[in-house]
């Protein structure tokens, strides 16, 4: 965490802004966390024990703010929320190009994957018609392993 936080601590001061306690608590906050999706509400009852000046509008400010610098990503995984996760920037890969969500249709766990199976389809596309596709964003809907393992839906 100390190589992020350094990492982190000098994006801010490259930007301009200030490191702050609270900014480092939801970064921690979230990192803590790898592989989740977490709502502000979320972040919030992670960090509020420890500073309990910290307000729920501050959290909201903060992740506009990371999302701004590329830091978290945003998203929209049907349930009703918007979802936030450290960007993969942030993750020290080196693509954020690369990453995919798997939703469970039974339970609602999501899990991300780890791949780019479009790397062709995107090549076809710049060839054929020049278009350049600099992102995306997969979502697939199924039935995980563990929902299948109970019956609650044939093979």
């Amino acid at each position: 965490m100390a190589g992020i936080q350094d990492d982190f601590t000098q994006l801010l001061k490259c930007n301009g802004l200030k490191v702050t306690k609270q900014r480092i608590a939801i970064l921690e906050a979230m990192e803590s966390k790898p592989g989740e999706h977490l709502t502000a509400e979320e972040i919030f009852d992670y960090v509020k024990p420890r500073y309990k000046e910290i307000g729920l509008a501050t959290v909201y400010r903060t992740i506009q703010l990371y999302a701004e610098l590329g830091l978290v990503d945003r998203l929209n995984l049907d349930d009703g929320y918007t979802r936030y996760e450290i960007g993969q920037s942030m993750n020290m890969l080196s693509d954020q190009h690369h990453h995919h969500h798997l939703i469970c249709s039974e339970c609602g766990h999501v899990t991300a994957f780890q791949g780019d199976l479009l790397e062709t389809l995107e090549q076809r596309i710049l060839e054929s018609i020049g278009f350049l596709v600099e992102d995306h964003e997969v979502k697939l809907y199924g039935i995980c392993k563990e929902c299948r393992s109970k019956g609650s839906k044939e093979d």
